[in-house]
């Protein structure tokens, strides 16, 4: 029997990239048949959760939804690229005190929006990173032509090769939490996705038709009881187990948790290739929308913010950005929060330090 490492890594789901990598004893159809193993649509019982903040739909594709938390209707736009990986955009907003959304309106981001991927239809099955760095595209031009761009996780990995390919429609660049060169440092996630063979990712989404469904992964990785320690670490509350306070955002965050969403599984594939297999973004070897992107052209303003602890993303993978850049020295910051991964996107201690510094960064203007 495989061991399930929801224990050593408790929010393994979220983090797909290496969803298979610790069944590598098993073959890619054993796994194939234990997901399948009462799969059908019965089960998902689970209703999407509700954001902490209000917001209008300004925009709907069929791949994504764009958020509008904005208090004013002029200047120019923030837009959060959220992860487009098992659990929905609601990780930066997940409750009073544990929302990015609000910690940057509260420091000042008047006009801001959110990308809500929707979950992968059947007939999405065959979409690819072209297709989302499209999709990324038209939400830019629908705010006006120009944004300040924050990529959280996967996003931020996606919104730094969306600068690449058109630098002239991003004012400044965050990312939190992203990876971007795998070489630099490997995380516990990255390398189970090294060792785990390309066969194993593949027979995943063949297990799901052509896509990675959320639901099923989840149920295999072991993520149906989340312990409250681990909770409490990634929302960094001070409010002890059992009490009322952290029984109210235990149960928020557990809805959040059960509820999945699906991935092309094109686009997965060459998430785990391009990305984690060969380092492309960081080699100068990734191609986006038919241009191959070259980050020592790019010399956007740029914050990066990494977790030192965290599971996921090691901080040397994102910090790298600052020598593959041609960003001058000048404009270019970083910290590493005390945070795991989730930590920097809904810790209490990560929002109220972290985020406002990064808030009054993207209100100065350009140099």
């Amino acid at each position: 029997m495989v061991q399930r490492p929801g224990g050593q890594f408790p929010y393994a789901a979220f983090f797909w990239p290496a969803l298979a990598a610790a069944s590598a004893v098993e073959t890619a159809s054993s796994l194939a048949a234990h997901l399948l193993g009462g799969a059908d649509d019965a089960d998902r019982t689970a209703q999407e959760p509700e954001g902490a903040t209000p917001s209008k739909i300004a925009l709907e594709l069929n791949t994504v939804r764009l958020r509008d938390f904005s208090l004013v209707g002029s200047g120019v736009p923030t837009l959060l690229c959220t992860p487009q990986a098992l659990h929905g955009a609601v990780v930066a907003d997940l409750a009073v005190g544990h929302s990015l959304v609000a910690a940057l309106r509260d420091a000042g981001i008047e006009r801001l929006f959110m990308a809500d991927w929707r979950s992968a239809s059947a007939g999405m099955r065959f979409l690819g990173i072209d297709d989302y760095l499209a999709a990324l595209n038209v939400l830019v031009d629908h705010l006006g032509g120009l944004v300040d761009l924050i990529g959280l996780c996967q996003g931020g990995w996606l919104s730094l090769a969306y600068a690449g390919r058109f630098p002239a429609k991003v004012r400044k660049l965050v990312m939190v939490g992203a990876p971007v060169d795998i070489a630099a440092r490997q995380s516990g996630l990255s390398a189970m996705a090294e060792a785990t063979p390309l066969s194993m990712f593949q027979g995943l989404v063949e297990s799901g038709n052509g896509r990675v469904i959320g639901r099923n992964v989840a149920r295999f990785w072991g993520t149906e009881t989340v312990e409250p320690d681990n909770i409490r670490e990634s929302l960094q509350t001070l409010a002890p187990a059992g009490s009322p306070e952290f029984t109210r955002l235990e149960a928020i965050f557990k809805k959040w948790n059960a509820w999945t969403i699906d991935v092309p599984g094109t686009y997965y594939l060459e998430v785990i290739e391009k990305l984690y297999k060969r380092n492309e973004l960081a080699s100068g070897n990734f191609v986006a929308l038919g241009q191959r992107i070259e980050l020592s052209r790019l010399r956007l303003p740029m914050y990066l913010l990494a977790g030192s602890v965290d599971e996921v993303v090691a901080p040397e993978q994102l910090l790298a950005v600052e020598r593959l850049v041609g960003t001058p020295p000048e404009l270019l910051r970083h910290e590493v929060a005390p945070s795991n991964h989730l930590g920097l996107f809904m810790g209490e201690r990560t929002l109220g330090e972290y985020w406002p510094k990064i808030a009054r960064w993207l209100k100065q203007p350009p140099t």
